[in-house]
This record gives C-alpha cells, sequence and structure tokens, in this order.
C-alpha cells in the first residue's frame, strides 16, 4: 500500500511589502527574520530548498509568507509567481500558496492567481471584532473580509483564515467569535498566533505605557485552545499555532513580551487533550472503586502531549481522581489507531 505523502513548504518571504500601514503589533522584519526585497530573483531560494526535498516523500509547494502579497507592485507579483509556476508546470512543486489581507483581494487579483496555479490562500483576517480590527489599526473592516472570503471561495482556491488572541481590546469571547467567524466563511485551514510584543512596534510603546496588558504563556494556552477545540470541531485543518521558532524570537533584544515560547503549539495541543479527557471522565459519572490504573488510549504520536509538558496532564487527571475519591491510581498511556483529538479512556 502506498503511503501519503508528507508535505514540504519553500517559504519566500516578503516582508512588508505591499502592506498600506503598520498594524500596531507588526514588525515583519523581527518576525520573518529577513530584510529581503520581492524584487529579487527567488530561484536560488527554491533550487536551494528542493536539492534538501526528497520527491518521493514530499508533496512541496511554493509560499508566499511575509506581507501583503498581493498588494507589492503588479509586476513584481507576476514576475514572482510566472518563476514559482515554472516550478508547478515542470512537475517539481505541487502548488503554490500565499498569504494577503483581506482589503487586496478582488476578481481581477483572482484571475491573476488563478493563471500562474496559486490554490491556497490565506488571509490575515486576525479578528472578527470591528472594535479590535480599530484597535490594531488593521485598516479593514470584517465586512471586507466577509467578501473576500466570499470571493475566494466562489472561485474554487482553498480558503485559509489566519487569526490572533490576545490582541488589543480582544476578549476570550472575540477570540471564540473569531474562530467560529472563520468555519463559517468556509475556510479549510487556520493559522493560531496568540500575540507576541516586538520592539519598535507600536504595540510595545502601548505595553511599556500601561495602554496593553500582554498575554502570559498560561492566558495565551487557555484562550488559543478554546479557538483549537473551534476548528478541530468544525473540520478546519489547523496549519500552526503560534509563531515559527527562531532566534530572533528568543532575543530580548527583539521582544519585548507575550505569547513567545518554543513549544506554544505544543502546549495548546495538550490542553486540548486535556480537556478530551477530563471530559471523558465525565462521562462516566463515577470511577469503578476497586480501579487501579487509568488507561488514555492516544493517537500515535501524540503520547507527549497528553501527558503534557513536565506531566502536568498526568498530575491534573491525578488531582482530579483524587477530588473524586480515587487516589493512588496509575495513569499509562497506550498509543493506538486513534486520529488526532480523538481519545479513550479505560479504567481497570
Amino acid at each position: 500500500m502506498n503511503k501519503a505523502k508528507k508535505h514540504a513548504n519553500i517559504p519566500i518571504f516578503i516582508p512588508h511589502e505591499g502592506c498600506p500601514n503598520d498594524c500596531v503589533f507588526c514588525n515583519q522584519r523581527k518576525i520573518t527574520g529577513t530584510t529581503l526585497p520581492a524584487d529579487r530573483d527567488i530561484r536560488p531560494e527554491i533550487e536551494e530548498a528542493l536539492c534538501t526535498i526528497d520527491p518521493d516523500i514530499y508533496d512541496t509547494e511554493i509560499a508566499f509568507f511575509g506581507g501583503s502579497f498581493t498588494g507589492i507592485c503588479r509586476s513584481t507579483m507576476e514576475r514572482l509567481l510566472a518563476d514559482a509556476y515554472e516550478y508547478v508546470k515542470c512537475g517539481k512543486v505541487r502548488t503554490i500558496r500565499l498569504s494577503t489581507r483581506p482589503d487586496y483581494i478582488d476578481g481581477e487579483i483572482l484571475d491573476i492567481l488563478s493563471r500562474y496555479g496559486v490554490r491556497h490562500i490565506e488571509l490575515g483576517i486576525q479578528s472578527a471584532s470591528d472594535k479590535v480590527l480599530s484597535a490594531c489599526r488593521r485598516g479593514h473592516t470584517f465586512e471586507q473580509t466577509e467578501r473576500a472570503c466570499r470571493l475566494i471561495n466562489e472561485r474554487g482556491f482553498i480558503l485559509g483564515g489566519q487569526m490572533m488572541t490576545g490582541l488589543p481590546s480582544s476578549t476570550p469571547g472575540d477570540e471564540i467569535y473569531t474562530a467560529r467567524e472563520i468555519c463559517r466563511l468556509g475556510a479549510k485551514e487556520t493559522r493560531i498566533y496568540p500575540t507576541v510584543v516586538f520592539r519598535e512596534t507600536e504595540l510595545c510603546n502601548m505595553a511599556q505605557n500601561g495602554e496593553y496588558l500582554p498575554l502570559t504563556i498560561g492566558d495565551a494556552v487557555s484562550r488559543t485552545a478554546e479557538c483549537l477545540k473551534i476548528f478541530i470541531r468544525n473540520g478546519v485543518k489547523v496549519l500552526r499555532v503560534g509563531l515559527q521558532s527562531g532566534e530572533n524570537l528568543s532575543d530580548p533584544n527583539e521582544v519585548f513580551a507575550g505569547a513567545n515560547h518554543p513549544a506554544l503549539g505544543e502546549l495548546c495541543e495538550s490542553a486540548v487533550y486535556l480537556d478530551l479527557i477530563k471530559e471523558k471522565i465525565t462521562q462516566l459519572g463515577s470511577v469503578p472503586q476497586d480501579a487501579k490504573t487509568l488507561t488514555v488510549f492516544a493517537p500515535c504520536g501524540e503520547t507527549s502531549k497528553i501527558s503534557g509538558q513536565k506531566k502536568h496532564n498526568k498530575n491534573e487527571i491525578s488531582r482530579i481522581l483524587s477530588e473524586m475519591g480515587c487516589r493512588n491510581i496509575n495513569i499509562k498511556i497506550k498509543e493506538t489507531q486513534l486520529e488526532k483529538y480523538n481519545v479513550d479512556i479505560k479504567f481497570s
């Protein structure tokens, strides 16, 4: 039986080009770690990446990230797309993806993207609340987001919706609403970015002046996990939680505060698994009086997330069982063929 190929991205970063304004949280140079201009020859980057990717193992796509791709100079955009599309046509790359702003999508732009083999369009939605968008100086409304999503879906592209947690004026309720709206708008993919406060941003000034309270790691995990659960329930593929870890993200000269943890995504997934196990225990109603062991049946590869960092989840489950009058129960985790984000439990 042929195994499905793994996925590989060749990221081409276009930092902050094409963007009409500075959102309070944004410093693309620090996020991407690059100052390379859009108007460059990207073929050496692609060739170098392809040398490290086994085509028998990976399906590969070229991904334009880091700015508002459809807002850059039109001739530059088309040249970059044409260069990338050559790799699609010769079979070295499967498809092309890009990220952009909702207000930089219209019928003409989608015609161009379709002509050059773009398949995935990720929108920086960030929030479904106009209050939050205004506080962040995003420069667009949620109505424009809805229109862009509708156009993308009507033209047959795969829609991705990126959102952030912990933005200025945003509440956990706003973020749950945003996740639900992204699902409603037909997104098939998503990325969730808890807010990191980068230096040389307006958000950093706001935090230093006491006008904005940065997320703690604990708050980031709990708020983001609630959104993650919504996407899981609605079958929306979560491509990433948290920014890509890099040297610049661990440098206090680059990052002032906020949800900057090298394993933030795993912490959020671990919180989701803990809630799933709690639900299973609650559904049982009671624990057998003679129970000595709780076995948690886990999807393959998810054992560490279910155990939790420093066995946090195991300790929390033990605490819950103790409150139910069941002390000294041994907790085992056993890998099975369950799908990701599914668990089962058995007392024995």
